[in-house]
């Protein structure tokens, strides 16, 4: 039944999704005369723009499987990209090396989140509200609050360059999710998150290691939030502290549009692919109908409020 609930929370998704698309094209070609929406420099730029976000909800799903919460992704992402930066430009190591130490980084970072979790016992919440604050705060210290721009070409091919045709990060999204789909599909790992978020009482006593399936949990999301944050710096050449201010609630909406449920212990990850993409689809079908910003932010927060109380009511009944 749990598995046919799935299906069906991402069918739905699907549907909306739909339906948005062709509820844009319509729109969009009644307002210009024509139907930007479907494009092929539309579509590429938005499944480019869709990457970012769906990289960094794939950790985050991971997280909310196990019933946590992690609210740093977005101040993690920017540190870690800002620790590759100086190191690239300003200390002169290859961007290979550098980019594995802001991967690492980001990693460091999630497994900061898991001790906090397990071995101190904080709230989710106030452990990852914590480094949000500290990564954020490193990240301007390291900068001086100053952009860092600079960096070579060959590291900017992973953001701005095309492979048979389609956005270099668009391809590296499709890898992360399944993966991530592969790991939580056919690993023990996998069916252990699953435990933990169902009960994490109940998984203890049939002697799952829940402290370091959440360790896992965490310091995987920090890693796919520094992989998102490079994807980005390579594709815009520089980097600033302030960058991916928020972006960890697009995360989540895109998490529990797909049918991660905020209670625990169910969801695909698939799902959050297409959630990440009905938010992207949203975000840019209202830039193309000259929506204000003020509004776009309105409409976001309406179908996050949506899909939570949808969430929460599944949840009861179940």
């Amino acid at each position: 039944m749990r598995r046919w609930q799935q299906w069906a929370q991402q069918f739905s998704s699907l549907m909306g999704l739909v339906l948005i698309c062709v509820a844009l094209s319509v729109a969009t070609h009644w307002k210009a005369g024509e139907n930007l929406f479907l494009t092929r420099d539309n579509l590429l730029t938005l499944l480019r723009q869709v990457s970012f976000n769906a990289i960094m909800a794939a950790g985050v799903s991971v997280v909310i499987i196990t019933a946590g919460i992690d609210l740093s992704i977005g101040s993690v992402w920017a540190f870690s990209s800002v620790v590759m930066a100086h190191l690239c430009v300003n200390a002169h190591w290859s961007w290979q090396q550098a980019a594995i130490v802001g991967l690492g980084v980001g990693l460091l970072c999630g497994l900061v989140n898991g001790v906090g979790v397990t071995l101190l016992r904080l709230p989710p919440f106030v452990a990852t509200l914590g480094m949000m604050s500290i990564a954020r705060g490193l990240a301007e210290v390291m900068t001086g609050g100053f952009q860092i721009s600079g960096l070579p070409n060959a590291f900017q091919f992973w953001g701005q360059g095309d492979f048979l045709d389609v956005p270099v990060p668009v391809w590296v999204a499709a890898a992360v999710i399944v993966i991530t789909w592969a790991l939580l599909r056919f690993t023990r790992i996998g069916r252990h998150l699953y435990a933990v978020g169902g009960n994490e009482a109940a998984a203890h006593l049939s002697g799952v290691p829940v402290r370091r399936v959440k360790l896992f949990a965490y310091a995987y999301c920090g890693l796919l939030a520094s992989l998102a944050g490079l994807l980005a710096t390579a594709r815009l050449g520089s980097v600033r502290p302030s960058d991916a201010l928020g972006y960890e609630l697009d995360a989540i909406a895109a998490s529990v549009i797909g049918g991660i449920s905020l209670m625990g212990g169910q969801g695909s990850v698939l799902g959050t692919a297409i959630g990440a993409t009905l938010i992207g689809v949203l975000r840019n079908g209202m830039v193309l109908l000259d929506v204000s910003a003020f509004w776009q932010k309105v409409v976001i927060g309406v179908v996050i409020l949506i899909a939570v109380a949808l969430d929460y009511l599944v949840w009861r009944r179940r």
